[in-house]
């Protein structure tokens, strides 16, 4: 895909061809960036966290891998590793369009690909719109880094529990995500 040189609206990048092959696309800041496609290790924790929450979750809400979101109106179309929606946005959400700003829960996990840089802005770029909590898993430390919009962040390592205060106070152990 060629690289642009001024910024793209979601309206011009919807409408370019859809991706096959070892990539994808996503639209960051306005600029069309390619992202390697999960290996089996980080599809089988997407998979395990997908499991893991969607028993807790309230009847009507959404836990889903790669799901896709408009952070901003304009200049943004990204995939959440996880995601979690509650029962009343998800209500809200055109079936025909992306979720409209940053699910409630945002979980990537680290791919070698990732950059510190990139994580870090996607972690902003949600808290800052919508997003009630932002997980990086790191399956190489077996640990979860939990953020909120407060600034406060939180790792968990194995043997501990991570509260679920979007699901009613329930709780995931970090165990039961790399096992």
């Amino acid at each position: 895909m060629a690289a642009t040189t001024s910024l793209m609206t979601i309206e011009e990048f919807c409408k370019l061809p859809e991706d096959d092959g070892p990539v994808y696309h996503e639209l960051r800041h306005g600029e069309v960036v390619p992202v390697t496609r999960p290996k089996l290790k980080h599809q089988m924790i997407q998979s395990r966290l997908r499991r893991l929450l969607e028993p807790l979750a309230p009847p009507g809400a959404l836990v889903e891998a790669e799901v896709a979101f408009r952070a901003l109106p304009q200049y943004e179309l990204r995939a959440a590793d996880v995601a979690y929606l509650a029962p009343d946005r998800c209500a809200k959400v055109d079936p025909e369009d992306y979720i409209q700003g940053a699910p409630d829960l945002v979980i990537e996990v680290l791919s070698p690909s990732n950059t510190a840089a990139e994580i870090y802005d996607k972690e902003k770029l949600c808290l800052n719109n919508g997003a009630k909590e932002f997980w990086v898993v790191d399956p190489d430390r077996r640990q979860v880094k939990v953020s909120t919009p407060d600034g406060c962040t939180i790792s968990w390592q194995s043997g501990q529990e991570i509260p679920l205060p979007l699901f009613s106070g329930a709780g995931v152990a970090v165990d039961a995500i790399f096992a």
